[in-house]
C-alpha cells in the first residue's frame, strides 16, 4: 500500500472533489479514488438521509444499479452498527457476524471483508465509507487508521443531504442557507449574470494611452448606470436607503480606487487585470476584519469591481424579459443591488445568495423593500432560470421545484405573514410595553447612512449602537475632522430629539486600514477598540472634536467606548474628551459634555463596573463579543459554532451579575448584538432585568410584538426556572416551549 502517497494525493482529490460540477461526480470520484489505492474490491459511500436510512450514494465494486436505490434501516446490518457505535467495524467475513444484514440487489455476497468507518460532523454521524474483499481478512491497523483518517477528511467536505437527494430528483429539495431578510417568496429563478472580475487572468497591457481612454469611459459610463438604478430604486426606498448609491458613487470617484487602477496600467497591467488587483486588494482588506459587519462590506467592494468588469464586457441588462405578470426570485453568486435595481417594481419575490451575509448591502436592501432572502447558501447546481422555487427567509432555507401541495402549503403561510405585517405596522408608533405596563426601550443598530431610515421607519426609539469605522475603511488615509463631522451630523440629526450612541472608532488588530496595516499573531485579543485610539490620540482627538461639533444642537450624543478593561483607559479618554471641549468652547462653540458610557464585552470589565462608577455614565452589553470570549468560542467558525448559543448558562449568569451591579450603582443599562432579537433570549433578558434592547431595524416590529405579548412577572418566572439547567439547548427547548403559550 502507497500510503504516504495516498496521503499526500488526498490533498488534491479533495480539492477536485470540491471543484466538481455535481455531487454525484463528487462521491464518485471519493470511491473510485479509494477502491485504486487501497487495492480493495470495493468501496462505498452510504451517507444519512433524513429518515435516518443509510442509503447507498456511491460505490465501485457494487451492482451500479443498487446506487440510489438501496437504503438500510437505522442501526441495521454492519454499517449501522458502525454508525451507531461510531467506531470502525473490521470483520474477516461479514456473513457470520451478528449484525450482519443482507441488502438485496448489490450482489455484495460475493465479498467476504468488511471494513465500515463512521463519517462524524459536528458530532452527528452523517455516513459510513465501506470497503469490502473477496478474500478473508481483516485490515492491518495502518490500512484502518488510514480509512478512518479519510472518513475524518471526508465529513468535511461531504454534504450528506445535498448528495443523496441528488441521486434522485431535485423536486423539493431544500438548500440551507443564512437568514437574510424574513418572509415567504414563491416565484421563478431567474439567474443572475455570472461576472466574476476576480476569475481574470493578469495580461500584458499593449497601449497604456488607450487603457486608460477607456478606463475614464468605463467610469463614466457606470457612474450613470448607478445614478439610473438610484432613480430606479429611489421610488420604493427612502432617501437613506437609496443612498447606497451614493456609496457605490464615493467608491467610483475614490482616489485609491481611480489612481490605483492608473497606476497598474501604467505598470504593464492591462484594464481587467488592473481592476482585478485593486479590487481584491480593498476586497481582503474588508474580508480579513473580525467585525461581522465590516467584514460583509467586502461584498459591497466585489459587487462594484463586477459591475465595472461586466460593463467592460459589454454585459448589459435585459429588463425587458421580465414577464409582467410572473413573480421574480433573483439567485446567484452575488446579487447585486443592480440586479435588484432591474427587476420591475411589484415583482420582486425572493433573493438567494449562494455567498454573502446578512450583514451586506443586499441583505439591508432585502429588509427595507420587505423582500425575503436567504444568504450563503454555497453553490446551488442543477437550476435554471424559470425553474420554480420557494423562498423561506425565515427559516433560511431555498426549496427548489417545490411540488403543488408544498406550494400550497406555502401560499397559505405568505397570506398569514401578510396579515401579520399590517398587524405589526400598526405597532409601529405604539410603544413596547409588556402586558402588566412594563416599558422596554428599543433601539436600532446601524453602521451606515442607509440603515439610518429603516430603523425610524420600524418605530426605533434611538440609535443604540452607530459604528464610525465606515469612513476609516473606505479611504485611502485618515478622514479628516470635518469629513467626520459631515457623516455624524447627518445620524445626528435624522434622530433628532431621540437618544444617539456613536462607538469610537473600533479599530486595529483584525481591522487593519489599509494605510496603516497591522500585523498580529492573535487579533482578537490585540490592538483594537479604545487601546488602538488612545496609543493615537492625535486621530483619536480628531474624532472626539467631530462628534462633538456634529452634537452641537442636538444634545442627543452618547459615547461608546469598545473594548475597556481598564481603570486607566477611562481616565486617558476623560483627559481627552475635556481637553476637546475646552479647545471647542475657545473656537466659540456652544457644546456640552456628552454622556459617556462603555460596551461591556471585555470579561474583565464585569468585576471593575462598580469601581467606574465615576468615569461612566452608563453600560451596553455587547452580548456578540461578550458571549465569544465567556465561551472561548468563535460563532462564525463553523468547526466550533454548532456550541455557540448566547443563552449558556455561563453567559446568562454573567449578564445577570452585570444587570444588578448597574443596578445597585445607578447606571442605566442597555444591550446589543444578536441576543436582542432572538426572542428567546429577549424572554430571558427582560426577566433579567434588561430594560433597552438595540437591535437591525428588521428585528424592531417582531421583538415590539413579543414585548406587548408578555408579562414581567411570566418572564421574571422563566428567568428564574432555568438558573437550575446547566446546558443551553435545554434552556433553549423549555423557553421556546413556553412561547409557543402565547
Amino acid at each position: 500500500m502507497r500510503f504516504v502517497t495516498a496521503i499526500l494525493e488526498l490533498t488534491r482529490i479533495v480539492q477536485a472533489v470540491s471543484e466538481a460540477e455535481s455531487s454525484a461526480v463528487q462521491v464518485s470520484m471519493i470511491v473510485d479514488f479509494i477502491q485504486s489505492y487501497m487495492g480493495v474490491d470495493v468501496c462505498s459511500l452510504y451517507l444519512a438521509n433524513n429518515a435516518g436510512e443509510m442509503v447507498l450514494t456511491a460505490s465501485r465494486g457494487l451492482d451500479p444499479r443498487a446506487i440510489g436505490n438501496v437504503r438500510i434501516p437505522s442501526g441495521k446490518g454492519l454499517v449501522g452498527l458502525a454508525a451507531q457505535s461510531r467506531h470502525p467495524v473490521n470483520v474477516a467475513d461479514a456473513s457470520t457476524h451478528t449484525a450482519f444484514y443482507p441488502v438485496a440487489g448489490t450482489q455484495e455476497e460475493q465479498f467476504s471483508s468488511f471494513f465500515g468507518a463512521p463519517l462524524v460532523r459536528q458530532g452527528v454521524v452523517i455516513g459510513v465509507l465501506v470497503t469490502q474483499s473477496r478474500e478473508h481478512r481483516v485490515l492491518s491497523e495502518e490500512e484502518s487508521g488510514f480509512l478512518v483518517t479519510l472518513g475524518s477528511q471526508l465529513a468535511l467536505v461531504v454534504a450528506s443531504d445535498a448528495i443523496w437527494e441528488g441521486t434522485n430528483n431535485i423536486k423539493d429539495s431544500v438548500v440551507s442557507g443564512i437568514k437574510g431578510a424574513p418572509g415567504t417568496g414563491i416565484g421563478r429563478i431567474r439567474l443572475c449574470e455570472d461576472v466574476d472580475l476576480f476569475s481574470v487572468t493578469d495580461g500584458s497591457c499593449p497601449d497604456v494611452e488607450t487603457a486608460l481612454e477607456q478606463w475614464n469611459s468605463l467610469l463614466h459610463s457606470v457612474r450613470e448606470d448607478v445614478k439610473r438604478e438610484q432613480i430606479n430604486l429611489g421610488v420604493k426606498l427612502s432617501q437613506d436607503v437609496s443612498a447606497i448609491f451614493d456609496a457605490y458613487m464615493l467608491l467610483l470617484s475614490d482616489p485609491s480606487l481611480v489612481e490605483g487602477v492608473e497606476k497598474a496600467i501604467r505598470d504593464g497591467h492591462h484594464l481587467p487585470g488592473a481592476l482585478r488587483l485593486v479590487i481584491q486588494h480593498h476586497a481582503d482588506l474588508f474580508l480579513a476584519m473580525g467585525d461581522p459587519y465590516l467584514r460583509a462590506r467586502h461584498e459591497d467592494i466585489r459587487h462594484l469591481g463586477n459591475k465595472l468588469y461586466g460593463a467592460w464586457r459589454g454585459i448589459q441588462a435585459s429588463p425587458d424579459s421580465f414577464s409582467p405578470q410572473t413573480p421574480v426570485v433573483l439567485v446567484g453568486e452575488q446579487v447585486s443591488v443592480s440586479d435588484i435595481a432591474q427587476v420591475p417594481d411589484g415583482l420582486l419575490a425572493g433573493i438567494v445568495c449562494m455567498q454573502g451575509s446578512v450583514l451586506s448591502h443586499t441583505a439591508v436592501l432585502a429588509n427595507a423593500l420587505g423582500i425575503p432572502a436567504v444568504m450563503g447558501t454555497g453553490a446551488i447546481r442543477g437550476v435554471f432560470s424559470d425553474d420554480a422555487v420557494i423562498v423561506d427567509g425565515n427559516l433560511g432555507q431555498v426549496i427548489l421545484q417545490p411540488s403543488a401541495s408544498v406550494v400550497q402549503e406555502y401560499q397559505h403561510l405568505f397570506e398569514a405573514e401578510q396579515q401579520q405585517k399590517d398587524a405589526l405596522k400598526i405597532l409601529r408608533d405604539q410603544p413596547a410595553i409588556t402586558l402588566d405596563g412594563q416599558k422596554i426601550r428599543l433601539y436600532a443598530n446601524s453602521g451606515l447612512l442607509a440603515d439610518i431610515s429603516p430603523g425610524l421607519e420600524n418605530g426605533a426609539e434611538g440609535l443604540g449602537l452607530y459604528r464610525t469605522e465606515i469612513p476609516f475603511m473606505v479611504s485611502d488615509a485618515f478622514p479628516s475632522e470635518d469629513e467626520q463631522l459631515n457623516l455624524y451630523r447627518q445620524v445626528l440629526h435624522a434622530y433628532v430629539n431621540k437618544p444617539v450612541y456613536m462607538r469610537v472608532l473600533d479599530i486595529g488588530g483584525d481591522k487593519p486600514l489599509p494605510y496603516f496595516p497591522i500585523r498580529e499573531d492573535n487579533p482578537a485579543l490585540g490592538w483594537r477598540g479604545i487601546r488602538f485610539c488612545l496609543d493615537n490620540s492625535s486621530l483619536f482627538m480628531s474624532q472626539i472634536r467631530a462628534m462633538l461639533r456634529a452634537s452641537e444642537g442636538t444634545n442627543n450624543l452618547h459615547i461608546l467606548l469598545p473594548m475597556v478593561s481598564s481603570t486607566s483607559e477611562l481616565v486617558a479618554f476623560h483627559e481627552l474628551l475635556s481637553d476637546a471641549l475646552a479647545q471647542l468652547k475657545l473656537e466659540g462653540l456652544n457644546v456640552e459634555k456628552p454622556p459617556v458610557g462603555i460596551m461591556v464585552e471585555v470579561p474583565a470589565a464585569i468585576s471593575q463596573l462598580a469601581s467606574w462608577r465615576d468615569h461612566i455614565d452608563f453600560v451596553s452589553i455587547g452580548s456578540n463579543d461578550l458571549s465569544q470570549y465567556l465561551l472561548a468560542m468563535d460563532r462564525n467558525n463553523p468547526r466550533v459554532s454548532k456550541g455557540y448559543d448566547h443563552v449558556h448558562p455561563s453567559v446568562l449568569n454573567e449578564i445577570a451579575r452585570i444587570i444588578d451591579t448597574a443596578e445597585k450603582n445607578d447606571l442605566p443599562l442597555s444591550l446589543c448584538g444578536e441576543m436582542s432579537s432572538d426572542p428567546v433570549a429577549v424572554v430571558l433578558l427582560i426577566g433579567l432585568g434588561v430594560r433597552t434592547l438595540s437591535m437591525s431595524a428588521a428585528q424592531l416590529p417582531k421583538i415590539k410584538w413579543l414585548i406587548r405579548s408578555i408579562d414581567i412577572e411570566k418572564a421574571r418566572s422563566l428567568a428564574a426556572e432555568v438558573k437550575s439547567m446547566n446546558d443551553a439547548g435545554e434552556i433553549r427547548k423549555f423557553v421556546e416551549e413556553e412561547l409557543k403559550t402565547l
